[in-house]
C-alpha cells in the first residue's frame, strides 16, 4: 500500500531548476535513503512532501489518517521548557484523553442514571487507548530514549534555552522518536550525535516497524538502515532498490551502460552526417541522402547528465612554529562548573589530533578555551608566538550576505573573479555564490566556510565537527586535504571513518571529564 504519492514534481528557484517531473511513492514500512550531492535538493523536496513548500508543478497526496514526524535541519524549541517536559509534549494526545476521561469522572457525581452508562463506556473506551499506548509508563519510557541519544547526562530538568545547538536537535529528535509516528521523516540527524548514541539510533532504526524517509552523509549509518534509495541528481529523481552499497553499484552500472550507448549513438550519427553531406548534392544518391537525414531527425539523441563540480580542498601552510605549538597546565575548561579534572598536555608541531567522546563533555568548550574564545576555570593555555590559527566552528548564526560577500569581505583586496573562482574550487556554483546564506543547504554553507579557511595562512587548523552536512565527496576531499596539511591540526569529530587514518593521536574527553559516563 502506498502512504506517500508523488506526481509530476517540478520545482525551481528563479532559474535553478531543483526537481523536475519528480516521482516518488512511499510504501508501508519502507526505510528510504534520499541522497545527492550538497544543494541537489533533497531538504527542498522534504519541505515540499511534509507541506512546507508548495511545488510549482504536480501533486503530492498522503494516504488518509496518517501521522508524520520530520525532524529537519532548522527545527527549534519553545524557550522557558525544561528538557522533560518539551518531550512530555509527544504525548500531549494522551494527556488531552486523560484529561477527558477527569472531566467525565467529575460528572458522573451528578448526573442521571441514563447518561451515566454512555459516560461509563466513554471512560472505558479512554482508559484502554492509554493503557494500549503506554500512558503509565510515559516517565521510563522518556528516560530510555533520553538515556540512548545521550539527554541524561545532561540532566531532564535543565531549561532548553541553556542547551547548546547539538544538544537541542538531540531533544527534538528524542522527542520525534517517541511520537513514534506511522512515517518518520530525518534530515541529517547524526550530525550532533556521537558515536554511542549514533549505533542507539541505528539499532532504533533498523527495527523500526513504521516507514520513514532518511537523509544522511553518514554512509555507514545509511547502509545499515535503509532497504530503498531515491538518488536525486540534476533535478531528477531515480529510485533503487537495496542499500546504498548496492545504489552505488547499479548507478555505476547504469552510467557505464548510458555512456557506451552515447558513443554508439555519436558514431552513427558521424557517420551518417558524412554520407549526407556526401551524397546529397549527388543526383543519382540524392534520395539516399534524404532518407538518412530522415533517420537523423527522427533520432531521440541520448543526453550525458552534467559532471558535477567537486570541490577540491587546500589549505595553505604559515612560517613553522616552535616544537610546542600549545601548552596547557592544570587546565580545567567549564563554563559555571569545571566539565574537566586538570589537565597537562603538549600539542607539538605537526601532530594530527582527532578529540572525541560523548557530547555534553567538553569538545568545543576544550577548542574555545584553547584559542582564548573561552576563559579557562583554573590553570593556564599558552600558545606558541608564531602560531597562525585556522578555525572551523561548528555553530554560525544564519546571515543575510551572499557567499560572495561573505569571502569579500574578509579578503578585500581579491578581485571579483578571483573570489568566485575560490567559491567554485569549494565546489558551488554561480547561483550558491549569490545566494544569501541562510538560503543556502547545510553543506554548502560548510563550504563557502571552508573557503574562507583555505585563502589564509595558517599553521594551526582548529576543525570543529567539519563533515556535519558535506556530501561524500566533500568529505572524500577534506580528508585529502587535512592529510596532506604541513602544519598542525585538532579536530572534532563523531565519524571514526573520517579521522582514524588522517589522526596521528587520538584525545578522549570522556578520560577527562568530571561527569559519570
Amino acid at each position: 500500500m502506498s502512504i506517500l504519492t508523488v506526481e509530476h514534481v517540478s520545482h525551481g528557484f528563479g532559474a535553478r531548476k531543483i526537481l523536475e517531473d519528480a516521482s516518488f511513492r512511499l510504501l508501508k514500512g519502507e526505510h528510504i535513503g534520499l541522497v545527492g550531492a550538497n544543494g541537489e535538493g533533497k531538504t527542498t523536496f522534504l519541505n515540499i512532501i511534509t507541506g512546507k513548500l508548495m511545488p510549482d508543478e504536480g501533486n503530492i497526496s498522503w494516504c488518509k489518517r496518517i501521522t508524520t514526524g520530520y525532524l529537519d535541519q532548522y527545527s527549534t524549541l519553545t524557550p522557558g521548557k525544561t528538557i522533560r517536559e518539551v518531550l512530555r509534549e509527544a504525548f500531549q494526545y494522551l494527556f488531552d484523553l486523560e484529561q477527558e476521561m477527569m472531566e467525565l469522572y467529575d460528572k458522573m457525581g451528578d448526573c442521571p442514571p441514563e447518561e451515566m452508562d454512555a459516560m461509563m463506556e466513554d471512560v472505558g473506551e479512554i482508559q484502554e487507548t492509554l493503557e494500549h499506548n503506554g500512558f503509565y509508563i510515559i516517565d521510563s519510557k522518556i528516560e530510555e530514549y533520553a538515556n540512548g541519544l545521550g539527554l541524561g547526562e545532561i540532566g531532564l530538568d535543565r531549561d532548553v534555552t541553556e542547551l547548546s545547538g547539538g544538544q537541542r536537535a538531540k531533544v527534538l529528535l528524542t522527542k520525534l522518536l517517541l511520537q513514534n509516528p506511522m512515517i518518520l521523516i530525518l534530515d541529517e540527524p547524526t550530525n550532533f550525535l556521537d558515536e554511542n548514541h549514533i549505533a542507539w539510533l541505528k539499532n532504533f532504526l533498523k527495527n523500526y516497524k513504521n516507514a520513514f524517509i532518511l537523509v544522511s552523509h553518514d554512509i555507514p549509518f545509511l547502509n545499515d538502515v535503509v532497504n530503498v534509495i531515491y538518488h536525486v541528481e540534476n533535478a531528477v529523481l531515480t529510485r533503487y532498490t537495496g542499500n546504498y552499497e548496492q545504489f552505488k553499484e547499479m548507478y555505476e552500472l547504469k552510467k557505464r551502460q548510458l555512456e557506451q550507448a552515447y558513443e554508439k549513438q555519436q558514431k552513427e550519427i558521424a557517420h551518417l552526417e558524412d554520407f549526407i553531406a556526401r551524397n546529397k548534392a549527388r543526383v543519382a544518391t540524392t534520395n539516399m541522402a534524404k532518407s538518412r537525414q530522415k533517420k537523423l531527425d527522427k533520432m531521440e539523441l541520448i543526453e550525458l547528465a552534467k559532471e558535477k563540480i567537486k570541490p577540491s580542498f587546500s589549505f595553505r601552510t604559515a612560517r613553522t612554529p616552535g616544537r610546542c605549538v600549545i601548552t596547557a597546565e592544570n587546565l580545567v575548561i567549564g563554563y559555571d562548573s569545571p566539565l574537566t579534572k586538570p589537565l597537562n598536555f603538549i600539542l607539538e608541531r605537526n601532530q594530527k589530533v582527532a578529540v572525541k567522546g560523548v557530547n555534553g563533555l567538553g569538545k568545543t568548550t576544550l577548542l574555545k578555551t584553547l584559542l582564548g574564545i573561552q576563559p579557562a576555570i583554573s590553570g593556564k593555555v599558552e600558545l606558541d608566538q608564531f602560531v597562525e590559527v585556522g578555525y572551523f566552528e561548528q555553530e554560525v548564526p544564519d546571515s543575510s550576505k551572499t557567499a560572495l560577500d561573505i569571502i569579500w569581505e574578509e579578503y578585500p583586496s581579491m578581485t571579483n573573479a578571483e573570489v568566485r573562482a575560490a567559491l567554485a574550487r569549494c565546489g558551488l556554483t554561480t547561483e550558491h555564490i549569490t545566494s544569501q546564506m541562510k538560503v543556502l543547504s547545510g553543506g554548502e554553507n560548510a563550504k563557502v566556510r571552508l573557503c574562507s579557511l583555505m585563502l589564509k595562512e595558517c599553521n594551526l587548523l582548529v576543525l570543529d565537527e567539519p563533515t556535519n552536512h558535506l556530501d561524500v565527496d566533500a568529505k572524500e576531499e577534506l580528508k585529502k586535504a587535512i592529510r596532506e596539511f604541513k602544519g598542525t591540526v585538532l579536530l572534532v569529530s563523531h565519524e571514526p571513518e573520517f579521522y582514524q587514518d588522517v589522526a596521528t593521536e587520538i584525545w578522549n574527553v570522556e578520560d577527562w571529564t568530571t561527569k559519570i559516563v
